[in-house]
């Protein structure tokens, strides 16, 4: 446990101080930022054709309301910690790469309901856009990034019983 914390930590905070420099800024962030903006618009294009995205602005071009995607909202930091936590775990590196790849995913997907959510609740109501962003998605984006970690605990533990049960208990002696 002690070493799976320490690997963690180290595996959190080395990226976290990296999304700050801008040289990562400009290289991955306002990039990745950007594509999550478009892809939230495209998303909303297909009921609402007056969305429009460019760079990390989505706007509403008949009512002229617009959210930016800042730091924290693109999701970077959910998946970066969901990275250390599977990275840091005693796993095969396939096992590893699996729930990367289906954990980062699930995680921006949840973003982008996030993201068009908060979109169509602060052209409602601004009040309730301000709780919802700061306190009801934060929370439900890093719940998420829980629950995929405990499914993939779960999905590593049934592929370990099932492999240790092929096993035939005479070669389990040793």
């Amino acid at each position: 446990m002690t070493r799976f914390f320490l690997i963690f930590t180290l595996l959190v905070v080395v990226p976290f101080a990296a999304e700050l420099t801008p040289i990562v800024q400009s290289v991955f962030v306002m990039p990745f930022t950007s594509v999550i903006a478009r892809a939230s618009a495209l998303l909303m294009q297909a009921w609402d054709a007056e969305v429009l995205a460019q760079g990390k602005i989505i706007w509403d071009a008949s009512s002229g309301f617009a959210v930016s995607i800042e730091a924290g909202c693109n999701g970077v930091e959910a998946g970066i910690v969901l990275l250390a936590a599977m990275l840091a775990f005693p796993a095969t590196w396939q096992e590893k790469l699996a729930g990367i790849t289906v954990g980062l995913v699930t995680v921006q997907g949840l973003n982008l309901i996030r993201i068009i959510t908060l979109f169509y609740i602060g052209q409602w109501n601004q009040t309730l856009f301000e709780w919802a962003h700061l306190y009801i998605w934060q929370a439900l984006i890093m719940l998420d990034v829980l629950v995929v970690f405990l499914l993939w605990l779960r999905w590593l533990s049934k592929r370990e019983a099932s492999t240790t049960a092929a096993i035939p208990a005479s070669n389990l002696d040793g």
